[in-house]
């Protein structure tokens, strides 16, 4: 019987040793997971895979509130920012920061062809999204930059400038295709 316990205590002491002996060097990854996750949770909400619960998110924060309503934040990327697009032809809504399970933009499930370049002209984005079951398509940009943007579908166009600045809105639900 003590050759049990000690083998126990043993173990005990052996696996709390190991946990404490992070020297550090997983950091880096460890960063990346939560950014993934973040992300994945982003895009879990905006998708509709969660519906017990509503979702809205900053430019700094993604903030979830329970059935009981109970809130729950996460801090963002520090280096990406979210923004959601709806573009319209005829209805619109007005928003600054985008409710994930709750906004509807008119363009449900449309191919888009979308560009997006920063002031020096680099392109960032240049590829065809579909739009989501809510109208949206979402994405990740650098933070702290203005950005044009230029949204081509069906044979009409607008180009518009959005930001990434902190308190910049999330929600962009202003271009209006022509």
């Amino acid at each position: 019987m003590k050759l049990k316990i000690s083998a126990v205590i043993m173990l005990l002491v052996a696996a709390f040793l190991v946990a404490c002996n992070d020297d550090g060097t997983n950091e880096e990854s460890a960063s990346k997971k939560e950014t993934t996750d973040i992300k994945q949770l982003v895009q879990d909400y905006s998708v509709g895979e969660i519906t017990d619960q509503s979702a809205s998110i900053t430019s700094q924060e993604l903030i979830v509130t329970d059935a009981d309503n109970s809130e729950t934040i996460y801090d963002l990327p520090k280096d990406e920012f979210f923004v959601s697009i709806a573009p319209f032809i005829e209805q619109t809504h007005p928003c600054t920061n985008h409710s994930l399970t709750g906004c509807q933009g008119e363009m449900v499930e449309k191919d888009f062809d979308v560009l997006i370049e920063d002031t020096d002209g680099n392109v960032i984005v240049d590829k065809t999204v579909t739009s989501q079951k809510n109208g949206f398509f979402d994405l990740w940009l650098p933070r702290d930059k203005t950005y044009r943007v230029v949204i081509t579908h069906d044979g009409k166009q607008v180009e518009s400038e959005i930001s990434t600045f902190e308190n910049d809105g999330t929600c962009i639900t202003t271009m209006q295709l022509t």
